[in-house]
């Protein structure tokens, strides 16, 4: 304390007014406090919003659309939860907004959420990866960041009940789940793994053995397997590596009966690394597609870097002639898992086979049309040739492979500056034509024609449905699905998955 004859200077007071006083003459008036008003927008139909935290995946059955699987984290600290729900709106459901986005939590709820039908429990640490088996759905199975693998089976015919039937853990943590569409191997399906590892499970409840039961695994990515994708029939898996390297796995063995294989124990059938500086991508790779056609496989990653690497051509017949036998069980070390399939090492090509090696292993194109990472890559079912690829720097490019992978659009903004998280092509049954469904981190999931038209600077934009936060505000959309593209079901790192109604016009 001190008089005022102990000051050294002594200050008037002016009518200067704090600079948080909220009024212009310097008086605290709590009425002139400037309110900032959100408007938020709700497109859905329905909302699921059990999740606590972020949904980090969602998966649909083959016969079943109607049926969805999320999987995400109970929150900081706790273990993984999922849920299986029927996103299918009641009949009288609006576009209201659900209940955790009330300003006001006393105000009457005029739309429920929908209720889970099964909960999907078991994991110490969030679920990230889930896919339900093909050709029909019988198993789902959900795979954690505690690496943990978990297998659930459908006990109604019409998918709405399900229980747990087997776990395996071979890894620490389970970056992705792929479905094998290999109709010889059914309810067949591969992860990747933070280690770098590559593993390949089938299930068979009717086995005396557990039902889990590993086909392959393969050892030779040095970082962490950040995406696989299986080519259309199922006989070929690639996948990548924050390493920078791909390799394309002969699961089966088809490859190797014909002599189209490398490595130890003829484990691949295309093998790349960063070694190559032609195939080098500073920062490594984080998307995988193989072509419908099954010719070339391309890969996505640091920098908007893609790279189109040429495949052998197996041949059809090698399955059910009985040339890769039954896929065998087991471990070995660097390579594949697998027994030696007659690869090259092991007797050369099959009589009577029509498998080539034509371009397989060479570089086709490398293309730059993106600034930031690729984190999504789509191919077009045929007749269409196009690539479509989704970018951190919040663009879409699409490529045509019939003309040297000219870039047929480029829509620089599609989800503004927030990354594009996954991108999927679907059948317009009207025109017979495709279109393009994208989310992204703004919290918004578009549609775009893929032939072009008016309108977002000649971009094809079609349509886009909102409901979720977007980033910055709380989430975005961490993935959806879509089935016939009549309703799209979202993954919401806000917690919410929403049901948009999809016509196609």
């Amino acid at each position: 304390m001190l008089d005022a004859d102990e000051a050294a200077e002594e200050f008037d007071e002016d009518d200067d007014a704090a600079m948080d006083s909220g009024s212009d003459n310097g008086a605290a008036d709590d009425d002139d406090e400037i309110m900032q008003e959100i408007a938020l927008q709700n497109d859905s139909s329905a909302h699921f919003d059990t999740h606590k935290d972020s949904i980090f995946t969602i998966a649909q059955p083959p016969l079943f659309p109607a049926i969805i699987a999320t999987g995400g984290s109970e929150g900081d600290d706790a273990g993984g939860i999922g849920y299986i729900f029927d996103s299918t709106p009641e009949a009288d459901a609006s576009p209201v907004l659900p209940a955790s986005y009330q300003s006001a939590p006393t105000e009457r709820t005029e739309r429920k959420g929908i209720e889970a039908i099964f909960t999907l429990e078991g994991h110490t640490d969030s679920i990230n990866a889930l896919a339900f088996t093909l050709p029909n759905g019988e198993f789902l199975l959900s795979g954690g960041l505690d690496g943990r693998l978990r297998a659930y089976a459908q006990k109604s015919k019409d998918g709405r009940k399900w229980a747990f039937l087997a776990e395996a853990q071979e890894v620490e943590e389970i970056n992705w789940l792929a479905a094998c569409p290999n109709p010889t191997y059914p309810n067949t399906v591969a992860l990747g793994a933070n280690d770098g590892s590559v593993w390949v499970y089938t299930i068979d409840k009717e086995s005396k053995d557990p039902p889990l039961q590993i086909v392959q695994s393969y050892f030779l990515h040095t970082e962490s397997c950040t995406a696989g994708a299986w080519s259309a029939d199922g006989k070929l898996l690639a996948t990548v590596s924050e390493d920078g390297s791909l390799y394309v796995w002969d699961v089966f063995g088809e490859g190797a009966a014909s002599g189209l294989t490398q490595g130890e124990g003829g484990a691949y059938v295309v093998g790349l690394t960063s070694l190559d500086q032609r195939f080098a991508v500073e920062g490594g790779l984080f998307s995988v597609a193989i072509a419908p056609t099954g010719a070339f496989v391309v890969v996505g990653g640091a920098g908007g870097a893609i790279k189109v690497v040429g495949l052998p051509r197996l041949s059809s017949g090698a399955s059910s002639s009985g040339a890769s036998g039954s896929a065998p069980a087991g471990r070995a070390d660097a390579g594949a898992s697998s027994k030696s399939k007659g690869g090259k090492q092991a007797g050369g090509k099959a009589a009577g086979s029509t498998a080539s090696a034509g371009q397989a292993g060479q570089i086709l194109a490398d293309l730059q049309a993106q600034t930031d990472g690729i984190e999504t890559l789509a191919f077009a079912p045929p007749p269409l040739t196009l690539l479509a690829a989704g970018s951190v720097d919040g663009s879409i490019a699409l490529f045509d492979s019939a003309h040297r992978f000219a870039v047929r659009r480029h829509i620089k903004e599609a989800h503004e500056d927030f990354s594009v998280v996954k991108v999927e092509f679907v059948k317009n049954p009207r025109t017979g034509g495709w279109l393009l469904t994208s989310c992204g981190m703004d919290g918004v999931v578009r549609r775009w024609d893929t032939r072009g038209g008016t309108g977002m600077a000649n971009s094809g934009f079609v349509k886009e449905w909102k409901g979720h936060r977007g980033d910055g505000e709380g989430g975005g959309v961490l993935g959806f699905v879509q089935g016939d593209g009549t309703r799209i079901v979202t993954a919401g790192d806000d917690g919410i998955s929403l049901v948009f109604e999809a016509p196609i016009a």
